[in-house]
């Protein structure tokens, strides 16, 4: 049975769990009307179960493990090249320094992928027709709309003033857990500014532009704050300032 056509692809998404909190919602809301979306996603789960089945699994051959298991011995046995002992403290000093390096740099974070993330959520929010799930421009009405939604108190402010005037809120999905995100008007443009507690530890810089959207980061409070939109990055720099701002009035 074959799924809506401009639905087959949230199908597969729903099913690998790409879908944020919001679109998720949404879509398993449809499905509860629409028996063909419903009939393929439970086609779709039944074949992975099959593939998944124990008797589908096909053992490596004896001698591959032999092969691989000589291998393994070979290269155990190989003596390892050693640097010379006289070899110049200030050179051995470098080559630890490096070393050091090269640990820090790999155990740091990526943030390519937050990135993406951020993107793709700023995109979604503004395709799928699901902008806000609290439509005021009214701070005291979006601030207390959190409560119970999310574990922690994102500060809302009203930009009106500023040129950013408060769209509304609603709940989306970052890196693994649910985020705030507010959502401003830049002109005919959408900011998306996301809420989440700061994380712990060293990242790497995210940069300014990230397919064709730019993206400004701050903290305060505890909180990460990530302005992601279509508009000149001045102007995000403008918003942050203002946001800053207006927490601090």
């Amino acid at each position: 049975m074959n799924a809506c056509p401009d639905k087959a692809h949230l199908v597969h998404a729903l099913a690998d769990g790409e879908l944020d909190a919001v679109n998720a919602q949404a879509f398993e809301a449809h499905l509860k009307t629409c028996p063909d979306c419903a009939a393929a996603l439970g086609e779709l789960q039944a074949l992975r179960e099959r593939i998944a089945a124990p008797q589908l699994r096909t053992p490596a051959p004896a001698a591959l493990h032999d092969r691989i298991e000589g291998m393994i011995a070979a290269e155990t046995e190989r003596p390892r090249r050693r640097i010379p002992s006289a070899l110049p403290w200030s050179l051995a000093g470098g080559f630890a320094a490096l070393a050091a390096s090269l640990v820090a740099m790999t155990s740091l974070p990526s943030t390519t992928g937050l990135a993406d993330q951020l993107v793709a959520d700023h995109v979604r929010s503004t395709l799928a027709a699901h902008l806000v799930d609290v439509e005021t421009s009214d701070r005291h009405t979006v601030k207390p709309w959190f409560n119970g939604r999310i574990d922690f108190a994102p500060p809302v402010v009203d930009l009106a003033a500023q040129g950013f005037p408060l769209v509304g809120g609603r709940v989306d999905y970052l890196e693994g857990r649910v985020v705030a995100a507010l959502v401003y008007r830049r002109g005919k443009h959408v900011i998306n500014v996301f809420v989440r507690p700061e994380p712990k530890g060293l990242r790497l810089p995210v940069g300014r532009a990230h397919d064709g959207y730019s993206l400004v980061r701050w903290t305060e409070g505890g909180l990460e704050f990530w302005a992601v939109s279509d508009v000149e990055p001045r102007d995000l720099d403008a918003l942050k300032q203002d946001f800053i701002a207006a927490t601090h009035g």
